[in-house]
Formats: structure tokens, C-alpha cells, sequence
């Protein structure tokens, strides 16, 4: 019975260790992801506020003078 009960923690063990790999693959990458979406958002804001700068550069060259 003792020889058993040791086989059957080895075993869980075992699995532990192999659940606890495929974790970590998918913690990294899942990481790779959140690293990939920063920069995407940060490209995203950075031209967001290049076009509003543009915009707001631009939005006094479009109006008429007050005598027309």
C-alpha cells in the first residue's frame, strides 16, 4: 500500500509540474500580447494627438476674415 501511495504522488506530481510549464507558456504569451497592444495604443494616441494638433494648426487658416 505505501509503494502506491508514493506512485500516486510521483504521478500527481508529475502532472503538476507539466500544468504548471503550460501555464507559464501561457503567461508569456499573453505578456508578448499586453506588450504588443501598449505600443499599438501608444501609436494610436500619438497619431490621434498629431491630427488634433494638425487640425487645431489648420482651423485658423479656413476662416474667412470678420469684414465678408
Amino acid at each position: 500500500m505505501n509503494e502506491e501511495r508514493l506512485v500516486d504522488i510521483e504521478s500527481k506530481l508529475a502532472h503538476q509540474d507539466q500544468l504548471i510549464y503550460e501555464l507559464n507558456d501561457v503567461v508569456t504569451k499573453q505578456q508578448e500580447q499586453i506588450v504588443q497592444i501598449e505600443k499599438l495604443c501608444n501609436s494610436l494616441v500619438n497619431r490621434i494627438r498629431t491630427m488634433v494638433d494638425t487640425q487645431t494648426d489648420d482651423a485658423g487658416q479656413d476662416e474667412r476674415p470678420p469684414h465678408y
